[in-house]
Parts: C-alpha cells; sequence; structure tokens
C-alpha cells in the first residue's frame, strides 16, 4: 500500500509546489521507489480545457486524452511516469460527480452536503490506484485559507485519519520575504501560514521555506520552534538559475530524507543522483547558443506555452547546447512584413492556438521560414499555418484558409484546407463531433498512432516510421488538397494508420521544414529529449554556422 505526501501551500500562490513535487517525486525514484504525483484543483471548472491560457498557462494532456493543469507536465518531466486522468481533479469535476450520484438515487434521498459527501467523493480519487506505487503524492492547489480549497483540506484531514497511523505526512510550502531595509528574513507570514492550516486540523510535518538565500540557523530554529517542526524538515528552498537543478537542491537541503524520517524509514536505500548529475552538467557546460523565436499569440504569459520551452531546453541538452528563446507576439506582422521580425534567428517554432487572432503573423512567419531555409517546426495550428501557406503561395489556393475563421466571422470567406473534423476513429470506436458541440473535452484528445513515410526527414528524427502521440484539436488538414500541395513540394510524409488525417507535413528542398498536427513538447524529458526537438534544435545549430 502506498505511503501518501500532501503538498500545501501557504502566503502567496506560484512559489513553486508544483516543481517542489516533481523534485520530491524524483528523489525518491532515484532512491528505488515507485511514485505517482496527483493534482487536486480547487477552481470551479471541470478542467482547464476550455480556460483562456492568459487565466491558466498552458493545458496539459495525457495519453488518455484528460486535459489537465501544467502541473502534470513537470510531474512527467523529473519522473518518466505518464500521466493519467485520474491523477487530476478539480472543484467543478468533484461536484458534477456528486450531482450526477444524486441525480440517479445513489445518496438514496439523502441531504447532499460537502461533509461527507463532497469530502468523500476526494477521498475516493485519492485512493485510486494506491496499491499499484511505494508513494502518492498529491498536490492541493491555491493556499491554505482560500474558501475554494477549504473541502480538499478537509479531505485530506480525514483521509489521514482514516488510514493506518504513519502511512500519511503533510508537507507544506511557504515563503521567507527578505526585507532589504531592515536586512531581515522575516518568519512571520510562515508561522500565520502554518497557524491556519492547524486551524483546520492538518499539522505540517515537513516545512519548505522559499527564500532567496540560505535560511540562518536562528530563523531555522524559530521556525521549527513556532511551527512544531523538527530542525532539520525546515527546508530552504533557494531560487535556482534553472528548474533541472531542483532534484540536487533539494537533495543537498535533506528534503528527500526529511520526508522518510517522517514515515519512519531512516533505513531507506542511499539515492542514485546519475541522471540529474547528468541533466545538470549538460545545462551547466553548455558548449554554443541558439537563438528561437516562438510566434504565438499567447506570448505576454510564457507559461501559455511551458511545455514548448522546456522541451526546446531539452534539445538544448541533446545537442549540449544553450537555447536562448525569444517571444514573438504574431499579431506584430499581421499586416506588416514579418522579415524585421524574425532576421537573425536560427530557427523559428510556431506552437498550437486557437481561433483566429494572430494567424496571419503565423503564415507569414511559415512562408519567411520556407523562403529563408531557416529551421521551422509548426505544431498543431503552426502546422495547419505552414499548409495554408503553402496552399496560397505555392498552389494557387490564394482563398486557402481555415473552417475555425469562418465559423468565428459567422460566413464562408475560404477555401477549408483546414476542415473541422467531424468524425474519426479512437482505438476500435467511431468517434463523432458537430461543428456546434459543447466546447469542453470534444477535441481530438490523447495519444494516437501514425505511420511515417520510410525515408523522410520526420521518420530519420524518430529512427522509426512507426509513431504515437498526443493530441489536442478539433480542425484537421483535408486530405483532398494532398496531391495538389505535394506537387509543389510540401510531402505529407506522417498520415493516420487509416490514411485519412494528415498528421506531418514536410518541405522536401528545405533543410528542415516539419509540421505536426500533434504535440510532441507533452512528451519531452530532460533525460529524454524528445527526438524532433533534439533534431530541430540541430538544424538551428547548422543554421546559426552559416550565419
Amino acid at each position: 500500500m502506498a505511503k501518501f505526501v500532501f503538498i500545501t501551500g501557504g502566503v502567496v500562490s506560484s512559489l513553486g509546489k508544483g516543481l517542489a513535487s516533481a523534485a520530491l517525486g524524483a528523489l525518491l525514484q532515484a532512491r528505488g521507489y515507485t511514485v505517482r504525483l496527483r493534482k487536486l484543483d480547487p477552481y470551479l471548472n471541470v478542467d482547464p480545457g476550455t480556460m483562456s491560457p492568459f487565466e491558466h498557462g498552458e493545458v496539459f494532456v495525457t495519453d488518455d486524452g484528460a486535459e489537465t493543469d501544467l502541473d502534470l507536465g513537470h510531474y512527467e518531466r523529473f519522473t518518466g511516469v505518464a500521466a493519467r486522468n485520474t491523477d487530476s481533479i478539480s472543484s467543478g469535476r468533484v461536484y458534477s460527480n456528486v450531482l450526477a450520484k444524486e441525480r440517479r438515487g445513489d445518496y438514496l434521498g439523502k441531504t447532499i452536503q460537502v461533509i461527507p459527501h463532497v469530502t468523500n467523493e476526494i477521498k475516493d480519487f485519492i485512493d485510486i490506484g494506491e496499491d499499484e506505487v511505494d508513494f502518492m503524492l498529491c498536490e492541493i492547489g491555491g493556499t491554505v485559507g482560500d474558501i475554494e480549497g477549504l473541502p480538499f483540506f478537509e479531505a485530506i484531514r480525514q483521509f489521514a485519519n482514516d488510514k493506518p497511523r504513519g502511512d500519511c505526512i503533510f508537507m507544506h510550502l511557504t515563503l521567507l520575504p527578505y526585507i532589504a531595509a531592515s536586512g531581515e528574513l522575516k518568519t512571520k507570514p510562515t508561522q500565520h501560514s502554518v497557524k491556519e492550516l492547524r486551524s483546520i486540523g492538518i499539522a505540517p510535518d515537513v516545512l519548505v521555506c522559499r527564500s532567496e538565500g540560505p535560511i540562518p540557523a536562528k530563523e531555522r530554529e524559530k521556525l521549527a520552534l513556532f511551527c512544531n517542526v523538527r530542525p532539520d524538515s525546515v527546508i530552504a528552498a533557494q531560487d535556482l538559475k534553472s528548474i533541472y537543478e531542483a532534484p540536487l537542491a533539494y537533495h543537498r537541503e535533506g528534503l528527500d530524507r526529511a520526508v522518510l524520517d517522517a514515515f519512519d524509514m531512516s533505513h531507506a536505500p542511499a539515492p542514485k543522483l546519475d541522471r540529474w548529475n547528468d541533466v545538470h552538467e549538460r545545462i551547466v557546460n553548455a558548449e554554443g547558443q541558439v537563438k528561437i523565436a516562438i510566434v504565438g499569440k499567447y506570448t505576454q504569459l510564457e507559461d501559455a506555452y511551458k511545455s514548448i520551452a522546456e522541451a526546446l531546453t531539452h534539445g538544448g541538452m541533446a545537442n549540449r547546447t544553450k537555447v536562448k528563446i525569444e517571444w514573438v507576439d504574431a499579431e506584430l506582422f499581421d499586416q506588416d512584413d514579418a522579415a524585421p521580425y524574425l532576421q537573425g534567428f536560427h530557427g523559428i517554432l510556431v506552437p498550437g492556438g486557437f481561433g483566429e487572432r494572430g494567424t496571419e503573423g503565423k503564415i507569414k512567419a511559415a512562408q519567411y521560414a520556407r523562403e529563408n531555409k531557416v529551421p521551422y517546426l509548426g505544431i498543431c495550428l503552426g502546422m495547419q499555418m505552414a499548409v495554408i501557406e503553402a496552399a496560397r503561395n505555392k498552389a494557387g489556393l490564394t482563398d486557402a484558409g481555415s473552417e475555425e475563421f469562418d465559423h468565428e466571422a459567422g460566413g464562408k470567406r475560404f477555401e477549408p484546407v483546414v476542415y473541422h473534423l467531424k468524425e474519426w476513429v479512437q482505438g476500435n470506436e467511431k468517434v463523432q463531433r458537430k461543428a456546434d458541440d459543447e466546447k469542453g473535452g470534444t477535441m481530438r484528445l490523447g495519444a494516437y498512432d501514425a505511420s511515417l513515410v520510410e525515408g523522410s526527414r520526420v521518420a530519420q528524427a524518430y529512427g522509426s516510421t512507426a509513431i504515437e502521440e498526443r493530441h489536442r484539436h478539433r480542425y484537421e488538414v483535408d486530405v483532398k488538397y494532398r496531391e495538389q500541395l505535394e506537387a509543389c513540394g510540401l510531402k505529407f510524409s506522417g498520415m493516420s494508420p487509416d490514411g485519412r488525417l494528415p498528421e506531418i507535413v514536410e518541405w522536401q528542398d528545405h533543410p528542415w521544414f516539419i509540421g505536426v498536427q500533434f504535440h510532441p513538447e507533452l512528451k519531452s524529458k530532460p533525460f529524454e529529449p524528445h527526438p524532433l526537438f533534439a533534431d530541430f534544435v540541430r538544424a538551428a545549430m547548422d543554421t546559426s554556422r552559416l550565419v
């Protein structure tokens, strides 16, 4: 049966609970244990799938088609454990389940209340698959004191009481602000946060404190005394140059040891940190640098493209080079020439997105990359924009566009080279969708197979002609234009196994120009860079040598 670690936060949000959870998972793995990580989010959306990236950052997609919080991306990148639909839950999903049961009569006419019905639903979720791993790490979103989070805090309090003594511990992440005027590191916010946590029946076993520098012994002892934890369970979480330093940094601070001691597992195996030492060495000893432009429309919030940024970093690690990312707003050259904005970059990446805003700029970015032989990676919408650019400028389809843009405008303006996908095969079942379906969870989501053309650049990058990648989209390139586009040199080098859905395109007369309908960034890891990103960065390095 699993041991449970519940990770909570206090003082302020965005302190790095997800990163701390992921790093702890990596350290427990390094000691030979199996782990699974979960995220419990208090917001009332059923999932983040319909949220604007400006609201919540990136939507991470699992193999089984769940749209989840971006922290699950951290979990996968640090542990290599593929997340599932059962690893992410929100208040909205909890209440939806409870109300569905009430409508079916499952509660036998009882009055439905937060306690016990909502808290029981949360506890049932936490318990899924507990016999599969040694440790289950559950992160609670938000901060202690948030009204939305109270059912989750109550649920984990009950859960710990229901389990045998010693099977559950609590780890609390807080902030130690430094007041420059007085030269002091202030512990009072953390004290108040722990007091708030204790008032609802939860006492932290491990205290992780974010700070700009080390925690002096005096402050550490003060925190231990007033927060009722052992001094060696007060862990400093200092600012780092790279998130991939976190496992080594937390190990030096004794986080994994503090957690194991709290479980009375003092004789645990010593950690094998070779993987993370190698990752750190590749970051520190990078031998060159390439500049990559990410041309998107959510560039004001980098978390909107979190997995892409990390996958580029991993591609750099694979090539022992540093990737310098610059965010370029596609709307800047919707009506202007793209050249002044894209000159000097060694590679151009156009990511996914929804809606028409900024798409003309993305099309111009694809055109600039094609005409100037700059390595180009188009992901999801980025592939569709590359196909539309080819249709307009090479195949003579001057009105080429997407049904998505026509739907927004309420009329037909474009030749629909990209169309709304109405049916496809998932496993052994046919899935059907209509344009006016509800937005949430109605896309082509999760892992699908693709067959690659032997000898194509993308097959060379993968080292295989059969792949499986994760999707998140409701529009597809229409295969009826394939012959016309391939006659111009745009090769359809990857297709769905039934040959109906284009998965990958590439220009044959270009050093490196690939568009993919799926999201390869979701499966990249620092110790296992995705082959497409590794090859893309290598191509960018070749370009940098020619400049």
